[in-house]
């Protein structure tokens, strides 16, 4: 089971069953490289949910260039989700195809 809870430093706390408790700074960059592939979905809901609670409305999610499994996961998940308005790769400035940019929606 896996939970998520913020903390007052502006961080949240991500929980995997068996794993030790990993802290996410709540700034608009998520790096998945510390989650195993299939916590993705669930990491980049909770993060998505903590930017919006903060008025945070562009996400840098770092998936790594690799084989590009992880990056189609991220956009696929991506593409479903109600509150991510549009994404792109990253530019040279920002991890090119090793990130993805997501603009959420103004809720």
């Amino acid at each position: 089971m896996s939970d998520k809870r913020d903390t007052r430093d502006g961080s949240a706390t991500h929980e995997s069953a068996g794993a030790e408790p990993v802290q996410i700074p709540i700034n608009g960059e998520l790096d998945l490289h510390t989650f195993l592939p299939r916590e993705t979905a669930r990491v980049i809901d909770a993060y998505i949910d903590a930017c919006l609670e903060r008025d945070i409305r562009t996400v840098r999610i770092i998936h790594g260039k690799g084989t590009g499994a992880l990056r189609e996961t991220v956009r696929a998940h991506l593409r479903k989700h109600p509150c991510v308005e549009s994404f792109r790769l990253g530019d040279e400035t920002s991890g090119g195809w090793g990130a993805t940019l997501a603009r959420l929606k103004k809720i």
